[in-house]
């Protein structure tokens, strides 16, 4: 390894934690994802801090739980007061890249947007530099599509559409229009490899996004029939939709009123009107999509080795959050189960220091924001006094948990009205009683929340979370302990970030 440090960031969408081969999932096959935890180290229970993505990628990226950095929904300005992990490297003479894009919407009241609609596809978080940005309405990509020779549809989203004789709804057993030589995927890789071409001499930051394998399940040849439908898990989930939603108010809501009738289900209908075959081959799709980012990952990975980058290079792979797949009758990012928070993180240090944890799997929590000060600790960086994660080096060098490492995991959601449901209505909620928190641990999970009863589960008797034990008489001093645990929680991390800005005499974060 030489002096010089680069940093591979790559972050995709919507992938479960438990899609990965190391963790033991029966069908899908990475083999170069494998062969990075192989030289790295897989975090099996590593978790996001909100959902959906919004919320998620503001997580990630600036180290802040939700409730503080409250940008929480897609259409949520991220105030910009809070730094970020390229504010923070652009210290060590970095100009961070990023290819994809963020879902941030950025606070108005320092970049007035010449379109102030809801941005979330291609809002750029501020301090990175686009390189491979396809834009509000993925315009970027669509020209580069007809720069190709696409003859692109009246509606260009369109392609995404089955290459059946009928738009079939739902789960498909039929490729997608656009191949997988012009797909979003092989998109970003490109414009990816062009900018790592012409940053060979000096060190590099590169933020890699994929948009898959977010909806719409429809997966380019030959990645549509990758896998058996028959091979595929069945969903986990209640005997009836009527017994799942029995559980809670708010899982009632989405079982029983939520329909996906957007082009990003690719689909019509709700999630409990599936069928065990339906499902299957929505995850056979899903696994596919998950195939072709790992295909083009291999790509980019054999780049690196073929320029001698390999070796200065930490590579750090995660998603924004995760998926429900039809588990629980859902579908999406949506609820309190561990679906669609659990995430993977494999962490690949190419110096010798880490040489004696590679391959290894560490069953400590973790969590998302976790990522922007083990980042900034490889690069010999301070993380911001305002952060609420942690460093994970000392798992990569050391090979051993921290004495004071944590115990739980926390998450947050917030289900108030903006633009995918309308569940305040229903409930018969205002708008800021909206919202969970979970805390989480080897043993017991509890939901709190702001105006609806609370769960709670024993994660080791019933690891899907089908018994709510928030009635039980027995388990009250217990569930009574966790409520108390979340409120430390919070008060110990709010405490954290009101002492930690370093703000303007204008309140915002000083432009860097």
């Amino acid at each position: 390894m030489s002096n010089k440090k680069n940093v591979l960031l790559i972050v995709v969408d919507q992938w479960r934690g438990d899609t990965l081969p190391m963790l033991g999932h029966p069908v899908i096959r990475t083999p170069n994802i494998a062969a990075l935890a192989a030289e790295g180290v897989t975090f099996a229970r590593h978790y996001a801090q909100a959902v959906p993505c919004g919320p998620g990628r503001a997580s990630l990226l600036t180290g802040l739980y939700m409730m503080n950095h409250r940008a929480v929904q897609n259409t949520i300005p991220l105030d910009a007061r809070h730094t970020n992990i390229a504010f923070e490297v652009r210290k060590a003479g970095y100009e961070p890249a990023l290819v994809g894009y963020t879902t941030t919407t950025p606070d108005p009241r320092v970049n007035p947007a010449e379109d102030p609609r809801f941005k979330v596809l291609g809002a750029d978080m501020e301090g990175w530099r686009p390189v491979g940005s396809w834009g509000l309405k993925m315009e970027a990509y669509f020209a580069w599509l007809v720069s190709q020779g696409c003859r692109l549809p009246d509606n260009p989203w369109d392609i995404w559409l089955p290459q059946s004789a009928y738009d079939e709804p739902g789960a498909t057993r039929w490729p997608s229009r656009v191949p997988a030589a012009l797909s979003d995927t092989t998109w970003f890789t490109d414009r990816g490899l062009e900018y790592l071409r012409g940053v060979q001499r000096k060190p590099w930051f590169l933020h890699l996004g994929y948009w898959r394998p977010h909806p719409p399940f429809s997966a380019p040849a030959p990645y549509h029939d990758m896998y058996d439908p028959a091979q595929c898990p069945s969903p986990v989930r209640a005997a009836s939709a009527q017994a799942e939603a029995a559980q809670h108010p708010l899982l009632r809501f989405y079982v029983e009123h939520i329909e996906r009738k957007s082009f990003f289900q690719n689909g019509r209908g709700r999630a409990c009107e599936m069928d065990d075959a339906e499902v299957r081959q929505m995850r056979a799709t899903y696994y596919g999509l998950m195939s072709e980012v790992e295909d083009q990952l291999g790509r980019v990975f054999q780049f690196l080795k073929d320029t001698g980058q390999w070796d200065d290079t930490l590579i750090v792979l995660t998603s924004d959050h995760g998926e429900q797949l039809g588990d629980h009758h859902l579908l999406g990012k949506i609820g309190y189960f561990d679906e669609s928070f659990h995430i993977p993180m494999i962490v690949r240090d190419p110096s010798r220091a880490a040489d004696r944890t590679r391959g290894s799997v560490v069953q400590a929590f973790t969590e998302c924001v976790d990522t922007m000060p083990t980042l900034l600790d490889w690069l010999g960086l301070q993380a911001p006094r305002a952060g609420d994660g942690r460093s994970l080096l000392p798992f990569l060098r050391e090979g051993a948990t921290p004495e004071d490492w944590r115990t739980e995991v926390h998450y947050e959601y917030d289900f108030r009205d903006l633009y995918y449901s309308a569940p305040e209505s229903s409930l018969g909620l205002k708008m800021d009683e909206c919202s969970l928190a979970v805390v989480q641990d080897e043993h017991y999970k509890y939901v709190h929340f702001a105006a609806l009863p609370p769960l709670f589960f024993d994660i080791r008797r019933d690891p899907a979370q089908f018994v709510d034990l928030s009635r039980s008489a027995e388990h009250a001093p217990l569930m009574l302990s966790y409520a108390q645990k979340m409120l430390d929680w919070r008060l110990r991390h709010a405490e954290r970030t009101l002492t930690g800005y370093a703000a303007t005499p204008d309140g915002l974060r000083s432009r860097r």
